[in-house]
C-alpha cells in the first residue's frame, strides 16, 4: 500500500514538474518571439531612418548640382544594344558632379542636326540606375518620323545612332520626369516593356535589385525577335544575381534562329491573359511604357481586371501618347473652330486627331515641337480665346493663358496666337 502511494506521489511529482516544464518552454517561446519581433522592428526602425538618411542626402546633392537650361555633356561611351539601338554614357564636359536622378526619369537635348535650319528638341529616358559615378546613360532607337511631322525619317534618333561619336559634345536639361519608381518601397512591382519602352523600366529594374531587400519584381518585355531584343544579356545576368526577379519575354515576330525557352518565353504580344497567367493576383504598382496601341490596350485591361487606377502608371515616349478621356471638361465634338491667328487659318477640329498640334501639322500651320510628349515645354502657345484640356497631364505646367499644343485638346471654339 505504502510503495503505491509512493508511486502515485511520484506520478503527481512528476505530473506537476512537466506541467512547469511545459509553462516555462511556453513562456520561453513566448519570449523568444518577443525578442524576435523587437528585433524586427528594431531592424526595420533602422532601415528606415538609413532610407530617409539617404534621401536627404540625395535630395541636398540634387539641390547642389542641378542646373537650369543646358549643360555641356561629354559621350565618354557608345554601345550597341541591338538594332538600331545605342546606349551614350555621358559625363560632364567641365569635370563637375552631375545631380542623381529618380529611376524613370528623362534628360531633355538640344540637338544641332548638320544641315538642319534650328536645334531641335528631344527627350530620352535614363536607362541605368542612378549612382553610376558622375555619368548618366541614355538608349536611344533609330525610329522613324512622327506622324504629320514634316522632318525627315528619325533625324534626332538617327543622329545618336549613326553620327554621334565617342568624345561629342551634346547639350543636355537636368533630370526630369514623374514617372518614377522608389527603389526602397516594399510594395510588389510589375514591370510591362514594349521594345524601346525598356528604357526607363530598365532603370528602375537596375534601381529595385542593386537596392536593400529584396522586393518582388516581374518584368513583362515584348519586342519583335531577338534581333531587336536589347539587353538580353544584362537581363540574364540580374536573373540569376537577384532571384526576387522574374522575367517573361515575348517575341511578336521571332525568326527561324529566335529559339523559345532559350532568347524568348512565348510568341505573340504581352497581354492581360499572359500576366493572369504568371502573376497570383493583381496587388502590385504596374509600369507601362511603350508603343502607344500597347500602353492603351494593356492599361485597359488592367483596369478591366480591377487594378486601381492610382496603380497603373504609364509613360509616353517619342510621340507615343496614352490616348484617355481628359478629365474636368468634355473635349470639343468635330467641327469646333480652331482658328489660329498669327497663321490666318480656321480649321475644323478633327475629333481622331490626338492634338492642336496634330491638326496643325495637318493643315500646314508652323507650330514649334519638341519632345510631343509634353515633356519639353517647345510646343508652347497662347491662347487668345477658348479652354483647352489635356489628352495626358504634361510633365511640364504652362503658364496660365497659354497651353501645350503637343497634348492639348480644345473643350469649345478656340483662338491661338499660332
Amino acid at each position: 500500500m505504502i510503495g503505491m502511494l509512493e508511486a502515485v506521489g511520484y506520478a503527481i511529482v512528476a505530473g506537476t514538474l512537466a506541467e512547469a516544464a511545459v509553462g516555462l518552454a511556453g513562456t520561453w517561446r513566448r519570449g523568444a518571439l518577443e525578442r524576435r519581433s523587437l528585433a524586427a522592428e528594431s531592424k526595420l526602425f533602422e532601415r528606415r531612418l538609413e532610407l530617409s538618411l539617404r534621401r536627404a542626402e540625395v535630395e541636398r546633392d540634387r539641390a547642389v548640382n542641378t542646373w537650369s537650361g543646358y549643360r555641356k555633356l561629354k559621350v565618354i561611351r557608345k554601345i550597341r544594344e541591338a538594332e538600331g539601338v545605342h546606349s551614350l554614357e555621358l559625363a560632364a564636359h567641365n569635370g563637375r558632379p552631375l545631380p542623381p536622378y529618380q529611376p524613370g526619369q528623362y534628360l531633355t537635348f538640344q540637338v544641332r542636326v548638320p544641315d538642319h535650319p534650328k536645334p531641335l528638341i528631344r527627350c530620352y529616358s535614363l536607362s541605368d540606375a542612378p549612382g553610376q559615378g558622375d555619368r548618366y546613360r541614355i538608349s536611344v532607337k533609330k525610329l522613324g518620323p512622327p506622324s504629320g511631322a514634316d522632318c525627315g525619317p528619325g533625324l534626332v534618333s538617327s543622329y545618336f545612332n549613326d553620327t554621334v561619336q565617342e568624345g561629342d559634345i551634346l547639350d543636355a536639361g537636368a533630370p526630369a520626369g514623374v514617372f518614377v519608381c522608389d527603389p526602397a518601397a516594399d510594395r510588389p512591382v510589375v514591370l510591362i516593356a514594349g521594345g524601346i519602352g525598356i528604357t526607363p523600366l530598365l532603370s528602375m529594374l537596375n534601381a529595385v535589385c542593386t537596392g536593400p531587400g529584396e522586393r518582388d519584381v516581374w518584368l513583362f518585355y515584348g519586342v519583335r525577335n531577338r534581333g531587336q531584343h536589347a539587353f538580353a544579356a544584362h537581363l540574364a545576368d540580374l536573373r540569376r544575381l537577384y532571384p526576387a526577379l522574374r522575367t517573361v519575354t515575348c517575341y511578336s515576330d521571332p525568326t527561324a534562329e529566335c529559339v523559345q525557352g532559350e532568347h524568348f518565353d512565348r510568341p505573340g504580344r504581352i497581354d492581360v491573359d499572359l500576366l493572369k497567367a504568371h502573376l497570383p493576383s493583381n496587388n502590385y504598382a504596374f509600369y507601362v511604357c511603350g508603343p502607344a496601341p500597347m500602353m492603351e490596350t494593356v492599361t485597359a485591361d488592367l483596369r478591366a481586371w480591377g487594378v486601381p487606377p492610382e496603380d497603373i502608371r504609364v509613360e509616353a515616349f517619342g510621340a507615343a501618347t496614352v490616348r484617355r478621356q481628359p478629365s474636368g471638361r468634355p473635349v470639343a465634338a468635330s467641327g469646333v473652330e480652331v482658328v489660329f491667328d498669327r497663321s490666318g487659318k480656321t480649321l475644323a477640329w478633327d475629333g481622331s486627331l490626338g492634338s492642336i498640334l496634330d491638326l496643325a501639322e495637318r493643315n500646314g500651320v508652323a507650330l514649334e515641337s519638341g519632345c510631343r510628349a509634353g515633356h519639353c515645354g517647345t510646343c508652347v502657345v497662347a491662347i487668345k480665346d477658348g479652354v483647352v484640356d489635356y489628352v495626358v497631364q504634361p510633365v511640364v505646367t504652362p503658364e496660365p493663358g497659354t497651353c501645350l499644343a503637343c497634348m492639348a485638346v480644345p473643350t469649345s471654339r478656340l483662338v491661338l496666337d499660332g
